[in-house]
């Protein structure tokens, strides 16, 4: 593998790793589904970013960071669910996105398949992933609390809607981290499917995280490495093995459970 493969293939396995643990946080909160449509939100700054040549992922880190305090502050004064305020925010931007977004830019903004990351890029995609990961490490307790207990967080001190702004920001900056393999209809793809597949095998949160982590890093690993040998749409590619894997454990967990039976 050469240094042109290597570094794209280094942080695609990073944001499948960020994506694996913060889907599992995602499916306890209820707000899996977010994960698909807060990345159409970035399809905006994508669509911006192509048609005034500058670089794609920074038009979509604005509009995903603007995104994500949009919907903050209509959670907060509006007392919606964190998806229904995502849906409205989503569909909008999926149609202004579409809009201004030049049509022969539109497959690579939906699907992934950007440029090659320059080495600024790739030091940047790099710490916001490390942020991500450690972020989770520092506050997984606090989710975990406020999550299954919201009377002890409330007399521990902590607040619900701080919580909730740092969830979102790292959602959001996982989302930002797929979206250069997944593309903007797909990136919330890697947060749903493997979170999904670790619940149906464990009720135990370091096996639910450890599963949800491996079936992500490996349908990226497989899905990539499958693409590049095939000369296919990388982000479809990977999403297809998550939905396979996602299938096959159905089917297995259903089996074993009637053996038991």
């Amino acid at each position: 593998m050469d240094a042109g493969s290597f570094y794209p293939f280094v942080l695609a396995l990073l944001a499948a790793l960020t994506a694996g643990l913060i889907g599992c946080f995602a499916l306890m909160r209820r707000m899996s589904l977010a994960g698909d449509a807060i990345s159409h939100i970035a399809l905006p700054g994508l669509g911006l970013a192509f048609l005034f040549k500058f670089n794609p992922l920074l038009g979509a880190a604005a509009t995903l960071l603007l995104g994500a305090l949009l919907v903050w502050q209509l959670e907060q004064r509006t007392g919606l669910d964190t998806e229904a305020v995502v849906g409205v925010v989503f569909t909008a931007s999926l149609a202004l996105g579409a809009l201004i977004t030049p049509g022969n830019d539109l497959v690579e903004a939906l699907f992934g398949g950007f440029h090659q990351p320059s080495p600024s890029e790739f030091i940047f995609a790099a710490v916001v992933g490390v942020a991500v990961l450690a972020g989770l490490f520092h506050w997984k307790d606090q989710f975990l609390i406020h999550l299954f207990s919201p009377e002890l967080a409330a007399a521990s001190g902590l607040r619900r809607s701080r919580l909730n702004l740092i969830f979102l920001l790292m959602f959001t900056a996982t989302v930002l981290l797929g979206l250069r393999f997944l593309g903007a209809l797909l990136a919330g793809a890697l947060i749903v499917i493997p979170a999904t597949v670790a619940r149906q095998w464990t009720q135990r949160l370091s096996a639910f995280l450890a599963i949800s982590a491996a079936v992500s890093v490996f349908s990226v690993g497989a899905g990539l490495g499958l693409a590049h040998w095939g000369r296919l749409q990388q982000g479809p590619v990977v999403v297809i093995i998550a939905a396979i894997l996602f299938l096959a454990s159905l089917i297995s967990v259903r089996k074993a459970r009637r053996s038991v039976a």
